[in-house]
């Protein structure tokens, strides 16, 4: 996995990938449409952020490249890579919880406080980890 150098780009799956971490200046997308909705996206090695229509999808700190970001009503899943550990914060429905895998492995659970901000790490060490928050109740 690498970085997104057109820092957000549709995947053939439907799928997005976004963000470079290697960048020291932050760079932006605005207005990125995909099937009618608009998406913006900051990057840089600081901090990567992604939102869907105004409203916070994820944010990675520090920055990160995020591959085949996808989101359905129960499950949200992606993998990411940054030079060190990363912290995500992401909105998602709020007071659910949402069990978490990292390379298919249970981590514990997190649940969305009341605006439905949900945070957790991931220890990246550089190398690429694949996430899946799922919905566990509700």
């Amino acid at each position: 996995m690498a970085v997104v150098e057109e820092l957000i780009r549709e995947e053939q799956d439907g799928t997005l990938s976004f963000g470079n971490y290697l960048v020291d200046e932050k760079m932006k997308v605005l207005d990125f449409e995909v099937h009618g909705d608009l998406y913006y996206v900051k990057t840089y090695k600081d901090i990567t952020k992604l939102e869907k229509n105004g409203r916070l999808l994820l944010e990675a700190v520090p920055g990160a490249a995020v591959n085949h970001f996808s989101q359905t009503e129960r499950m949200v899943s992606f993998s990411i890579e940054a030079a060190d550990d990363v912290q995500i914060t992401m909105e998602l429905e709020a007071g659910k919880e949402y069990k978490v895998l990292i390379d298919d492995v249970n981590v514990g659970s997190v649940k969305a406080n009341l605006a439905g901000k949900v945070i957790f790490s991931v220890d990246t060490k550089g190398d690429a980890k694949q996430v899946v928050l799922e919905k566990i109740n509700g």
